[in-house]
């Protein structure tokens, strides 16, 4: 059975000559007496004859292997998808079964109408083997059909183009069609089909169908779920109906595939069947619940595909239908908006909106008042959709000008007192939308009491001039004149001084990384401080003296004598390479730097649509909250090993009321996303051992670091993983993006938050940081930043996590110690340096 096994069938044409020279003959001889068995040269003669013929023989049978066996490789199969509206029918119930007699009646017609349109068509007719119906809908009745042809090399371009151009093929049929029992067909699409789709791999087919209802909601799922992962090598399919007049409403309550869409992958298209010009959305990997996932059917029909590989099955998908009336409030789009404030989004938002949509909004304010609009949110983008400036495909229309793609577009203006705004989306691929808010002004006061940016956002005054970048277009931050705490930059910017020296140009002419001591321009610093010509990086010569000019150039790590720089591997062999460890790449010998790598991982893609700084559930399946009995939460740890935490040392001090050194005293909380909601995908855990690092200093902060063991291991999850341990000589550089986490105060002053929050933040130099910080770092401490953010970006909790990305997998960098965390500008988080420890780690724990 194959994909094509439903429906009516077909039977191609079993000629195996149909395309081949009509016979092979062979040339009679002028003179047959020449051909007569004559006397001598006797046996060495008939020997001779033997080798000839043998040789001719074998010379025949190649040329009739390289004709039958080879040319007929020269031909690829093509398959098509399409379908066509028929007008002269009238949709029955029936034609919903492809096993009723109605069916079969009316495929048959189609089937033979469509072989007698290529036969038309000079580019098919040669190369057109059989189709076959795979279903009809309302409308009067469409057929959804596939087309199957045999091409020779460099005839598929022509092939193609003749297939896309059917619809003219068909208009010059129906002028000149004169018999009246024939088919009436218009409206014909056809796409050639995702070449995956039908792999001769596949062991095993599966179909299904559903028709949704008013008042009820159906269910479809992959084969085996819940109970088991999805079986290898299949393909399967699913046909989803609503009732006339309705659309459909898809919306995945389970989605979980392997990450690699050129392996597993489900295909969702705007049609009953796999065609490529419809379809709305190719989707792999692990999608969370939390983050909707909902699709929305521009008629009533929609389908699925699933293809799955030979390794690594998942769990699947589960998702639920329903159909939604065409009519239904929550469908209209566009209209007419007379307030002087106010916000419209695109259908579906934050969903994904429907394919062959069309909305016009016209903004009216008072006479007198302009209309200004800002957009919060802007996700239109679609594949094909190269260059953002043309917009062909789904945009947004203000002014005449179009906008797509998935950078918001600056603050519009109206010259009068209506702004029309246009919404479009073409037949396949949609994303998630936009959500814009408009306001009136009066065009002699823009931003009353606050700044005008040159995109005409206002923004606070109190913002000008500190750094960051609040308009979004940098008009705020030029031709400013710098505090004596702020670098002043050649370009007129300026920057927060923690910024200076620390490896990044920030300024943007490069002012603030001039004068560091450094080596000269042209020169690279190598970890012990000397200065190398940057041609000799990766030249095969250890100038540097110490390796780093010859580690992290791509190639095959090089057994080395050890150092403090190098790697070391478990049979004590090392090797020259920044962070080989578990970077999906074997470097030592045995492999061990790939060993132990079952962690680091979130197992699902987080959503474009960020709302605020909240973390989605199970983002950061290592964050631990560590509660007080009868108290609540008080510190962050993270999950180092299924028994295992890291946590601060501060976290764990004793103080008049409470014994936090005591295991008795604590509650421990994993997987968990939002304080005092317990829900099922929680582990709570008591503690056994609390073990602060020996020589904690409370007054400097020196070895902020302690050890919990839990009571009992935990069992992992898509909620709960362990993070990976950096190795001794794991490298994190100034300028490096890590995150911080936590459920910390949002804001100075504030109240600790209800939901994990989390916080992008840069890796500072150690030595600015500490001319900032006063001399109060020490060697065991490191120094981040807030890249973005402000007053509203995330403060972590002491003990948490800073999570680190590497090649494939997070590393725990370092652990929250103190300072001003990371809620204020200007202000650096303090934390402990994880690798510092890393021997004292593995001492207690095993790990």
């Amino acid at each position: 059975m194959d994909y094509m096994d439903s429906g009516m069938r077909y039977t191609p044409n079993k000629d195996p000559g149909r395309d081949w020279d009509q016979a092979v003959t062979f040339l009679p001889a002028s003179d047959s007496k020449k051909l007569e068995k004559k006397k001598g040269p006797g046996r060495i003669g008939a020997v001779i004859g033997v080798v000839v013929l043998a040789a001719l023989l074998a010379l025949m049978i190649g040329l009739l292997v390289w004709h039958f066996h080879f040319r007929e490789n020269k031909k690829t199969k093509a398959m098509y998808s399409g379908s066509m509206k028929i007008t002269n029918q009238a949709f029955q119930d029936a034609y919903e079964n492809p096993n009723s007699t109605e069916f079969k009646s009316l495929a048959e017609q189609v089937i033979k109408q469509l072989s007698n349109l290529y036969k038309k068509t000079p580019q098919l007719s040669k190369y057109y083997v059989g189709s076959s119906v795979q279903a009809f809908s309302e409308g009067s009745v469409i057929a959804y059909y596939l087309s199957e042809f045999d091409v020779p090399k460099g005839q598929e371009e022509a092939v193609d183009q003749a297939m896309n151009s059917m619809d003219k093929v068909v208009e010059k049929v129906r002028r000149t069609m004169s018999l009246s029992n024939d088919l009436v067909f218009e409206e014909v699409q056809n796409s050639a089909l995702d070449s995956r789709m039908f792999s001769k791999s596949f062991s095993e087919y599966y179909k299904y169908a559903e028709h949704a209802k008013a008042n009820k909601i159906g269910t479809i799922k992959s084969p085996g779920f819940p109970n088991s992962p999805y079986p290898p090598n299949t393909f399967t399919q699913w046909e989803l109906r609503a009732d006339p007049g309705h659309v459909i409403k898809l919306d995945f309550d389970t989605f979980n595939l392997e990450a690699d869409c050129s392996k597993d992958y489900v295909k969702v298209y705007d049609t009953l069947v796999a065609n490529e010009g419809r379809v709305m959305s190719e989707i792999c990997g692990y999608h969370h619940p939390n983050i909707p996932m909902v699709f929305q059917s521009s008629r009533n029909v929609m389908s699925l595909t699933m293809v799955t590989n030979e390794k690594r099955n998942f769990p699947g998908l589960r998702a639920r239908v329903s159909q939604i009336p065409i009519n239904s409030k929550d469908l209209v789009c566009g209209g007419t908006l007379t307030d002087e404030l106010g916000t419209f989004m695109s259908p579906n938002f934050p969903n994904f909106y429907a394919p062959n949509t069309n909305c016009v909004w016209t903004i009216q304010v008072p006479v007198g008042k302009l209309v200004k609009i800002q957009f919060t949110t802007f996700l239109l983008k679609e594949r094909g959709q190269l260059n953002t400036k043309e917009c062909n495909k789904d945009y947004i229309e203000i002014n005449k000008k179009r906008y797509c793609g998935e950078s918001a577009p600056p603050i519009v203006t109206s010259d009068t007192n209506t702004m029309v705004v246009v919404f479009n989306s073409d037949l396949s691929y949609v994303d998630r939308g936009f959500k814009a808010k408009y306001e009136s002004f009066v065009s002699t006061d823009p931003c009353p009491s606050r700044f005008q940016c040159k995109n005409q956002r206002c923004v606070n005054s109190t913002l000008m001039c500190d750094g960051w970048n609040d308009c979004g277009d940098m008009s705020d931050e030029m031709n400013c004149k710098c505090l004596s705490s702020q670098i002043q930059c050649k370009n007129t910017l300026c920057k927060p001084q923690f910024w200076e020296c620390d490896g990044v140009n920030d300024c943007g002419d490069n002012t603030d990384e001039e004068n560091c001591g450094g080596c000269k321009s042209g020169m690279m610093t190598c970890r012990n401080a000397k200065c190398v010509s940057e041609k000799k990086r990766c030249d095969g010569t250890d100038d540097c003296g110490d390796g780093t000019d010859e580690s992290d150039c791509g190639r095959k790590a090089e057994s080395v004598p050890c150092s403090d720089i190098t790697y070391k591997c478990a049979d004590n062999k090392c090797i020259i390479k920044e962070n080989p460890e578990c970077d999906g790449t074997p470097d030592c010998e045995d492999k061990s730097d790939e060993a132990n790598c079952d962690c680091g991982r979130s197992l699902f893609k987080t959503s474009r649509i960020v709302g605020g700084q909240n973390a989605d559930e199970g983002e950061f399946p290592w964050q631990v909250s560590l509660h007080i009995k009868n108290f609540g939460h008080v510190c962050g740890a993270s999950i180092i090993s299924q028994s295992w935490l890291v946590t601060a040392a501060h976290c764990v001090q004793d103080d008049a009321k409470t014994k936090y050194s005591q295991p008795g005293v604590w509650e421990v909380y994993l997987g968990l996303h939002i304080q005092k909601q317990i829900g099922k995908n929680v582990q709570k855990r008591n503690l056994v051992q609390v073990i602060p690092h020996p020589y904690y200093n409370a007054y400097t902060f020196d070895n902020d670091i302690a050890l919990m063991q839990l009571d009992s291991p935990v069992a992992y999850t898509d909620y709960i993983r362990p993070i990976c341990l950096p190795s001794v000589t794991h490298t994190f550089p100034p300028g490096h993006s890590v995150w911080i986490t936590g459920w910390g105060a949002t804001r100075e002053g504030g109240s600790g938050a209800s939901i994990l929050q989390k916080a992008q933040v840069r890796i500072i130099n150690s030595t600015v940081c500490n001319q900032l910080m006063s001399g109060q770092l020490t060697t065991k401490m490191m120094c981040a930043g807030v890249l973005t953010g402000g007053v509203d970006a995330c403060q972590g909790d002491s003990g948490g996590p800073l999570s680190s990305p590497g090649t494939t997998r997070m590393f725990l960098a370092g652990v929250v110690s103190w300072g001003d965390g990371c809620a204020r500008r200007n202000k650096p988080g303090i934390y402990t340096t994880v690798t510092k420890f890393r021997g004292w780690i593995t001492e207690k724990t095993g790990v």
